[in-house]
């Protein structure tokens, strides 16, 4: 086989799994939903500066560029906007795919096709990959803090309103797993459940009765105390919130492995490996979503 043929093969390939997303498993519906506001909240009635100045018979190629060094997430939902506008029939050439890691002046597709569908989608197809590359560079990063641990990265309910099934399929692909996606499928009593149900026995056995058995009982806790009482009362998940490393450390060896562990609240970057190192099965982080930055994307088209 000749090695043009090899390329358009590879390309052929890599454009079918950006597209549909099944490596990571990306969130069709719940993309089509955020595109159909975010084009509504933008174009509006249309595009008057392009509808005006751009003939409508016009072609044009424009390259999608890394300016930073970024790990990839978010390309199905890039070609999604611009489907949304008419632009099923553009002529796409992918050179990588999302959970790709590339570096700065990296040409990550082309596109071919008509300009006015390239310019009116232009931003909303920005925003959508530059904020999931972002989630997933962040993660990508402080997943590198654990590699040979036995502690796993996971995020939070802390996303941005309406990009939730988003911003979780980026963290999946920078290499980190999902927390509960909502208050629907995931049991987790918190202070102020304990609180209301009148201790964490209580919570916990009235949790137990009325939860699928599906369902693990997780319980939060502030101190060794609060854990001995979640133990004693069946959780198989504890959330140990806001305790220092050397508390973690006494709560794995009371744990015994009893309960699976998460450590949570004020996670930072330069203190995952000394939490990894406790012995703790989880470690959550907000920070993963609500805490990254966007990242440098351009989208330009050829002269």
């Amino acid at each position: 086989m000749d090695s043009e043929r090899v390329v358009v093969q590879e390309q052929a390939t890599r454009a079918g799994q950006a597209q549909s997303g099944d490596a990571h498993g990306f969130p069709s519906r719940a993309a089509e939903r955020v595109i159909a506001v975010a084009l509504d909240e933008d174009v509006g009635g249309g595009d008057i500066t392009t509808l005006s100045t751009v003939p409508a018979d016009a072609e044009a190629t424009a390259r999608l560029v890394a300016k930073q060094a970024l790990r990839l997430a978010g390309l199905p939902a890039f070609r999604m906007v611009f489907t949304a506008l008419g632009g099923a029939d553009l002529r796409w050439e992918y050179r990588h795919r999302d959970g790709d890691p590339v570096e700065p002046g990296t040409e990550v597709l082309r596109v071919t096709g008509n300009a006015r569908v390239l310019l009116t989608g232009e931003r909303t197809a920005l925003n959508l990959v530059q904020r999931l590359s972002g989630v997933a560079t962040l993660t990508a990063r402080w997943v590198g803090h654990l590699a040979g641990t036995s502690s796993r990265l996971v995020d939070t309910r802390k996303t941005t309103p309406g990009l939730r099934a988003l911003e979780k399929y980026a963290v999946r692909v920078g290499g980190a797993a999902n927390h509960r996606t909502g208050l629907y499928d995931g049991v987790l009593i918190k202070e102020n459940h304990i609180r209301a149900a009148g201790g964490i026995a209580a919570a916990v056995a009235a949790a137990e009765a009325a939860a699928p058995h599906t369902l693990r009982v997780q319980v939060e806790v502030t101190d060794l105390e609060e854990l001995r009482q979640a133990l004693d009362a069946g959780a198989g998940a504890v959330l140990l919130d806001n305790m220092s490393d050397g508390t973690l450390c006494e709560a794995v060896r009371l744990t015994a492995g009893r309960a699976v562990l998460e450590a949570s609240g004020g996670i930072t970057e330069d203190r995952l490996g000394s939490v990894a190192a406790t012995g703790v099965d989880l470690i959550s982080a907000g920070a993963l979503t609500h805490s990254a930055p966007a990242v440098d994307l351009s989208f330009l088209f050829e002269t």
